[in-house]
């Protein structure tokens, strides 16, 4: 079932004199999992190794940005809020449990929110400073982020999650489409087809204007793209001034997908068939345009 660890209590624990100490935050992370503060330290030093980023300039800033924060305490009730009777709302919806832990936690800038596995157990790590940053404290966005991960973990634990492709751009492809079902899984838990949680600043007015360039753009920088030149996944990332921008394409390619398999099929598809059917998607759409 679902079990909810809220570490909002201990966060203070990790700031001496107003100021972010990693020593201490150390000692904070490893109490929630034994030994696992490097997981967090070794994602971060990925992204620090690339060039784009630096812990004095573009980390620090926001951890030391916490205490204190306006609204801090209004990220804190959301997600109380939304956790409450979490387990059974996803049974009624899909008539089966996950196994998860939902973790509130103070983390390196990781990501708002992260699915992994830890001692064995899927994990959904939300961190409290990537939730400031990004202005989704509010409980409308609290659900979004909280339904996203879960799509995710659905995906792994009924489906066909974990494929590799043989290629990097088969893998982004991959990674379009397992996005997608997460956004379509929370979709169907808020009852709205029309709902994405990134939805700030007319964000989704913009990408439906922009859609078919989107699908494009995305399908010609395919052969070139690597983790960190991707312009589609992350709140970090700039697509035409907008960030996110992939999560609503793969939103769209998995509403398309729902035309032609019901929710459980599609979960099940593997890396071959998914990648087929995005060229389709991609060629449908490019006629579409053309048709204009």
């Amino acid at each position: 079932m679902v079990q909810i660890i809220d570490t909002f209590s201990q966060i203070g624990e990790v700031f001496c004199n107003g100021r972010f100490d990693l020593k201490r935050w150390r000692e904070y992370i490893n109490t929630i999992y034994r030994n696992t503060s490097d997981i967090f330290e070794d994602d971060l030093q990925e992204y620090i190794e690339s060039g784009s980023y630096t812990y004095e300039d573009d980390i620090l800033p926001l951890l030391n940005r916490v205490q204190g924060h306006p609204f801090l305490e209004t990220l804190h009730t959301s997600f109380v809020r939304v956790t409450n009777g979490l387990n059974q709302r996803i049974i009624d919806c899909f008539a089966h449990e996950l196994e998860i832990d939902i973790v509130l936690y103070l983390g390196l800038c990781n990501a708002a929110g992260w699915v992994t596995d830890i001692n064995g157990r899927d994990v959904i790590l939300l961190g409290i400073e990537k939730i400031l940053e990004l202005s989704w404290y509010d409980e409308d966005s609290m659900y979004g982020l909280i339904y996203h991960e879960l799509g995710h973990i659905y995906h792994k634990q009924y489906g066909a999650f974990e494929q590799e492709g043989r290629n990097q751009s088969q893998n982004f492809i991959w990674q379009l489409f397992t996005e997608g079902i997460a956004m379509y899984f929370e979709q169907l838990l808020m009852n709205d087809f029309s709902y994405y949680h990134q939805n700030k600043d007319g964000w989704k007015n913009w990408c439906d204007a922009h859609f078919q360039q989107i699908l494009m753009d995305f399908q010609a920088d395919l052969p070139a793209m690597n983790r960190f030149n991707q312009r589609y996944f992350g709140d970090w990332v700039d697509y035409c001034g907008r960030a996110d921008v992939g999560y609503y394409l793969g939103a769209r390619f998995v509403q398309d997908l729902c035309s032609r398999y019901d929710f459980e099929q599609l979960i099940r598809l593997e890396i071959e068939e998914v990648t087929r059917e995005f060229f389709r998607f991609a060629e449908e759409n490019h006629a579409c345009d053309d048709n204009r």
